[in-house]
């Protein structure tokens, strides 16, 4: 610690950091723009000028940047002196002379990082009467928009988009002092990360476009912390709401998890929410025979249905409904009706994935994962699957230019200085993937094979590390040089990483990667454990295994098969089946149903089918938790109270027969009581007597909220009592105590803050205030906790599952990574008779492959047309050129596409978008054969890999 002076008061500051960073700790107001604290400092705006004295006897001093001048013991610093605020307010003039007089218009009025600054630094008049520059703004897509001439010329745009995210199509165009920041021409802006830039811009020259359509002032935004759902990451979110309409996400800075930025897909995504189609009225029977309920109607006449013991009554989870939902469904049918809602395949996956999980001593968080200094990917897309760890793995190559700095010197907040001292730098990085990916630029190797063979390469790579480790003898020397070379670089490393996931649906690679860390915690027990990362398929897989890991025969299969046997009535929850399993399967098993209800929020094809259909809330609307990919269980928090009609699925689900409350605490309670796994969700819900003696809720309408009584008055001019969240300790009014003024010491009841705002700090950039080592309000106890354990020692002992009794046996190698062949067959089209079937392998997309994000329209947009990805080799030798249509006969079914070539996909394989129509519900990956379209019959064949 150091002892510094400002102002002519003594503080005791962390060392390492730079004196901006130490004055916002402390919780002094200094005015800056360039400095972000995930971005580090350039000096490029001279804002946070202060005046620094020699010893107690200078009365003048000198002016020094803050963000670019170190903190040192024995300092003494003046915020206040003349020199440094008649500077600031120059600086600030100057920048000024160019920015439009459009505050009252500008969509980030109010909530402007600019004005806040403007104010701070005491400029209140201009003085310019000349011409201001002007620019011509760009259009950038769907999510973006653009207003060139509100540009200060911080470059925290050109920093992060290019410097931090690695994309390539946002340019500065400078000549003398015009300074441009955009694309060569117009265009959608490429990386999955652009929507970063509106929050990362301290004015208004990058906006969200998506919440122009629908304008709400920002102070005009009902509030509350949530968590995205269109991954497992579990990435912090806070949704914005007017008028029952939610709004805008923005990012909630999660220290752990997401840090400052999320991907496209969790900013704007939320449109299925406000779906014109979205499911709003409990309905009865089908089609022109539907009739209408009211709430307590569709309540009682479900608890009939359920009272009817004809038949067995049988439940089918879901993966993106809460685990109160699934659970609560569990209560209602009995475990052992109870299904997953999951086909078998991805099935016994998932739970492949948990007993790797459940057996590893040091699960990281994703900011742990930023830390790595050597990393295996091993059979995924991160940047479509897992986005924004797509985006720490890149800052984790990085990291090796930051560590090569501070080896001489350099802090890692000089963002300039690190980039120049370690520009040849990075950690290695190696992917094992079937096509190239956004990632495999910064790759110090990588390899595309057919995820069964790069299986077996992941084992040679844990044998070259340990040979106790099973061998693979029959590789290529070239591939077994690469295992040699990854095997080395993990053994060296310091900080290892091995990630892994569900996208190729592999088996295989999960077990290549459980022998891979086994075989370097053997080789390394006085180093720091191996580092995981396994990436589930969809926002509450990982909860849904914890709820079904004791529970045998439970996939969607099973239910099928169970139907056959005897007469079944379903509730099936939040989960269109036609994604999960063949469209023929799905509906023969829908019709052996006596009965069909079905709890969802969009009418999807299996809500379609339903006997009784009860509408379920989004995430906007609903109490639940949801469980990321390292275990870490979060709250939803309802940005708004339910619409009349709507119920969360655990409400319907309820035993109470006319009680359509929320019950979440009660629910939770009852699973720690059941489970030993999930006893720390007790932690999660305050009591009510806890909630009923705070003295002042937390508020989720800021106090500058307009227009509530006004707003509704086309209905009533009343005001209606504003309802009682008695789940949260969050209030939906504007009443109530600031989170800023909250005391900090005992108070484990606290929600986290709902909405970043300070005084004087009217932007997101307020968040600076919350962070845990400011002022701790963003660690809330209430808002999560762990089931998994995060870390522990290396030589910890693992759990007993089948993998962790030792190396797996060299049979069980050759049993499961065998090449596969072919299946003899004729030849399936008209053009080589030498051509071999081609593995069909899923490839999930970062827009286009999630099933909620797929229903807004901005996403829509982003989505480019199904295409078959296949290698030109494979493409000659069956005679398809590019953008041909060509036909796969899958499962007895004619699937069209347009085929697209591809020299950096794996020869023998071809890819089709995982998720997307027509392939949903495909267990993929398969044989098929591919066939040219033309005027000969259609042949093809469909035949499970050997």
């Amino acid at each position: 610690m150091a002892q510094i002076r400002i102002d002519g008061k003594e503080y005791e500051v962390s060392e390492g950091q730079n004196l901006l960073q130490a004055c916002l700790n402390l919780g002094l107001n200094l005015p800056y723009f360039c400095w972000h604290p995930a971005l580090g400092s350039v000096g490029a705006c001279r804002q946070c000028a202060l005046v620094q004295y020699q010893d107690e006897n200078d009365s003048r001093g000198r002016l020094i940047m803050g963000c670019m001048t170190p903190v040192a013991d024995g300092q003494r610093l003046s915020l206040q002196g003349e020199t440094a605020v008649n500077f600031r307010a120059g600086v600030i003039e100057s920048l000024m002379t160019n920015h439009p007089h459009d505050c009252p218009v500008c969509e980030e009025g109010g909530a402007c990082h600019l004005q806040d600054m403007t104010v701070m630094s005491g400029h209140t008049r201009r003085r310019f009467r000349g011409r201001k520059r002007t620019f011509n703004n760009q259009q950038l897509g769907p999510f973006i928009g653009h207003e060139m001439n509100r540009c200060i010329t911080c470059y925290r745009c050109l920093r992060f988009y290019r410097d931090y995210a690695g994309g390539k199509d946002l340019h500065a165009y400078a000549s003398r002092n015009q300074v441009y920041f955009g694309r060569f021409e117009d265009g959608t802006l490429d990386s999955i990360f652009s929507g970063n830039l509106v929050e990362v811009c301290p004015t208004g020259v990058f906006t969200d476009k998506p919440l122009s359509k629908h304008y709400s002032r920002k102070w005009d935004l009902q509030c509350a912390p949530s968590v995205c759902g269109h991954c497992s990451l579990g990435c912090n979110t806070s949704p914005g709401e007017r008028y029952g309409t939610l709004k805008r996400i923005q990012n909630r800075f999660h220290p752990d998890i997401n840090g400052h930025f999320l991907c496209d897909r969790g900013r704007f995504g939320y449109g299925f929410v406000n779906h014109p189609q979205r499911l709003r009225t409990p309905k009865l029977g089908q089609g022109d025979e539907q009739v209408a309920l009211s709430p307590v109607d569709a309540k009682a006449a479900l608890q009939r249905r359920l009272q009817n013991k004809e038949g067995r009554l049988i439940g089918i989870g879901s993966p993106r409904a809460t685990l109160e939902a699934n659970y609560a469904l569990m209560r209602r049918v009995g475990a052992e009706h109870f299904f997953s809602g999951l086909n078998r395949n991805d099935e016994a996956l998932i739970q492949r994935m948990l007993t790797l999980l459940l057996s590893s001593p040091n699960i990281l968080s994703m900011h742990q994962a930023e830390q790595a200094d050597a990393v295996l990917i091993l059979g995924e897309d991160l940047m479509h699957s897992a986005p924004r760890l797509a985006l720490g793995v890149r800052q984790a190559v990085r990291s090796a230019g930051r560590s090569k700095a501070e080896a001489i010197g350099i802090p890692p907040w000089q963002d300039q200085a690190v980039q120049i001292a370690g520009q040849n730098s990075a950690n290695p990085l190696f992917i094992l993937h079937s096509q190239t990916g956004d990632l495999d630029e910064l790759a110090t190797a990588s390899l595309r094979a057919a995820p069964q063979h790069l299986a077996r390469i992941g084992f040679a790579i844990a044998h070259a590390i340990n040979p106790k480790a099973p061998p693979v003898n029959d590789l290529p020397e070239q591939e077994q040089q690469l295992a040699n070379q990854i095997a080395t670089a993990l053994r060296d490393a310091t900080s290892p990483l091995l990630i892994a996931g569900a996208s190729a649906r592999t088996p295989a690679l999960i077990d290549a990667c459980e022998q891979i860390q086994r075989a370097l915690h053997s080789c390394r027990p006085h180093k720091k454990a191996v580092g995981l990362q396994l990436v589930f398929p969809e926002a509450n897989s990982l909860g849904l295994a914890l709820l079904t890991r004791n529970l045998h025969e439970n996939s969607l299969d099973d239910a099928f098969e169970a139907a056959d046997l005897q007469s079944s009535r379903a509730i099936i929850l939040e989960n269109d089946l036609y994604r999960r399993a063949p469209p023929l399967q799905v509906d023969r098993f829908l019709a052996k149903l006596s009965d069909r209800i079905v709890i969802d929020m969009l009418p999807n094809r299996t809500a379609l089918r339903a006997d009784m259909l009860l509408p379920s809330t989004s995430f906007a609307e609903t109490h639940g938790v949801l469980i990321n990919n390292e275990g870490r269980a979060q709250r939803l928090f309802p940005v708004y109270p339910l619409a009349q009609g709507l119920a969360m699925a655990s409400s319907w689900l309820s035993d109470e027969p006319n009680a359509l409350q929320d019950h979440c605490r009660e629910l939770l309670n009852n699973l720690a009581d059941d489970d030993a796994l999930f006893r720390p969700l007790n932690k999660l819900f305050p009591t009510a007597d806890e909630i009923s003696n705070t003295p002042f809720s937390t508020p989720r309408m800021p106090h500058r909220y307009s227009g509530r009584t006004a707003m509704r008055a086309q209905i009533s001019v009343h005001e209606p009592q504003q309802p009682v969240d008695t789940e949260t300790g969050l209030g939906y009014t504007m009443e109530g105590l600031p989170v800023y003024l909250r005391a900090l010491d005992g108070e484990d009841i606290r929600p986290p803050i709902p909405f970043s705002w300070y005084p004087g700090w009217n932007s997101n950039q307020s968040q600076h205030k919350y962070h845990q080592e400011q002022r701790g309000l963003l660690g809330s106890p209430r808002a999560e906790v762990r089931l998994l354990p995060a870390s522990s020692p290396a030589t910890a002992t693992p759990a007993p599952t089948r993998a962790a009794q030792g190396p797996l046996t060299t049979n069980a190698v050759s049993d499961w990574l065998q090449p596969p062949t072919a299946p003899a067959s004729p030849p399936a089209s008209n053009t080589d008779s030498n051509a071999r079937p081609l593995q069909l392998l899923p490839h999930p997309r970062g827009f286009g492959t999630e099933e909620l994000s797929n229903a807004a329209e901005v996403i829509q947009a982003r989505c480019a047309p199904p295409t078959l990805t296949i290698h030109p080799d494979d493409a000659a030798l069956r005679g398809i050129h590019d953008r041909d249509q060509v036909s796969i006969l899958l499962n007895d079914q004619e699937l069209i596409l347009s085929a697209r070539l591809d020299s950096g996909q794996c020869p023998g394989t071809c890819l089709v978008p995982d998720g997307m129509p027509p392939f949903e519900g495909y267990p993929l990956p398969q044989w098929s054969r591919i066939v040219r379209r033309g005027s000969d019959p259609l042949i093809g064949t469909d035949r499970e890999a050997p």
